[in-house]
């Protein structure tokens, strides 16, 4: 496999109505570069001329359950009915998975989407064979499932008829209101315990909601799903993601009171991540919408992260580290508290720090950590 290469020309940003990312670079992976010769007027190739349109492609997948050993989420398979996502949310970790198709992780992740429609009729093969052992599966761990195509094409609502079939649990996370039109099928399989919804809202600033994550809800109408869900007797949660320092960390608590006063049972958070082509995205829209915050964003987000830009190790790479993240955390386990969220993960963790530590034996394995308070992505 051909070796990623670094983008010697950055693009110049263009903002797009209705889109997040300002570029459109090229696939790390393609071996051949496009220049354009600024003296003879040549327009770059790779950047749209007109407002870039949704393009939506029929992708007839080989399988459609996807395996993790990360040692970090509470689930060890997921399904993604679409690869790209039109909300285009400029933060997305799902958008270097384009390059592999030789795309961009910028516009084309947002315009280019592929749906997998054969993806119930690969489902229902799969948990009809003979050693499959359910577990509980997340649908959105990578691109949203209720993505604007998903209304039109149904691929989502197929996936869940056959787990609602077969019994199986899901969890499924989503920025989406078009999930409450599944509740005729969510709320039975609630009542078996067999379904749970986490909504993502990481900021109530509907500004700034409308340029990082341009064709998401607006975070206003996702508490109003976490309330209709609730109402129906699904299990609902609110995920705060993601917290950006000095933009949207200051919404935190007022994130968690709109969804505990909608219904909402537990929460989680996940700090910004910006893995690989992600990072100079960021950088691109920051600086295009928020120029004098851009420098004063990235060094906090640096001391989160060891002084990188991005940090993958497991354990830390939702939540950061060192003092900035400490106190993050603090904040929104009080607020839970506060508010009743995550009530036996509260009390959890109470019998974990009141319990009495006996002195460990010579030469004995250290004991396992404590469970940590910072909550999982799912419930």
């Amino acid at each position: 496999m051909a070796q990623p290469i670094k983008d010697p020309t950055p693009p110049q940003p263009i903002v797009w109505k209705g889109r997040a990312s300002v570029s459109n670079r090229e696939s790390r992976y393609n071996l051949m570069r496009h220049v354009p010769d600024e003296a003879a007027g040549e327009p770059d190739a790779d950047e749209p001329r007109s407002l870039p349109t949704t393009e939506v492609r029929i992708e007839i997948a080989r399988s459609i359950i996807s395996t993790n050993r990360s040692p970090d989420l509470p689930f060890d398979r997921s399904i993604n009915p679409y690869r790209g996502c039109e909300h285009g949310c400029v933060y997305c970790y799902a958008r270097p998975t384009h390059a592999y198709l030789g795309l961009s992780a910028g516009l084309d992740f947002e315009t280019k989407i592929f749906a997998k429609t054969n993806a119930a009729e690969l489902l229902r093969k799969e948990l009809g064979r003979a050693d499959y052992v359910p577990a509980l599966l997340a649908l959105g761990a990578n691109t949203d499932p209720y993505q604007p195509a998903e209304r039109r094409l149904l691929i989502t609502r197929s996936v869940l008829g056959v787990l609602s079939e077969f019994g199986h649990p899901v969890n499924i996370t989503t920025k989406s209101t078009l999930v409450t039109r599944d509740i005729d099928i969510l709320a039975p399989m609630a009542a078996r315990g067999l379904a749970s919804v986490m909504i993502s809202v990481g900021t109530l600033n509907a500004e700034i909601a409308r340029t990082m994550e341009p064709r998401a809800n607006a975070p206003a109408r996702r508490i109003q799903a976490i309330e209709r869900l609730s109402a129906a007797g699904i299990p609902t949660g609110v995920i705060v993601a993601p917290i950006v320092p000095a933009l949207t960390d200051q919404d935190l608590e007022r994130v968690l009171e709109a969804a505990a006063a909608a219904g909402a049972h537990s929460a989680s958070y996940v700090v910004l991540r910006l893995p690989m082509e992600v990072a100079d995205l960021f950088v691109e829209w920051l600086e295009t919408h928020y120029p004098q915050r851009a420098a004063h964003v990235m060094s906090l987000i640096r001391q989160m992260r060891g002084g990188r830009n991005n940090d993958s190790t497991f354990g830390t790479r939702m939540r950061g580290s060192g003092p900035i993240s400490d106190l993050i955390e603090r904040r929104f386990r009080i607020a839970c508290k506060r508010l009743g969220l995550n009530p036996h993960r509260i009390e959890a963790h109470a019998r974990t720090e009141a319990a009495p530590t006996a002195p460990a034996p010579a030469r004995a394995p250290s004991p396992a950590p404590a469970a940590s308070p910072q909550m999982s992505l799912f419930d």
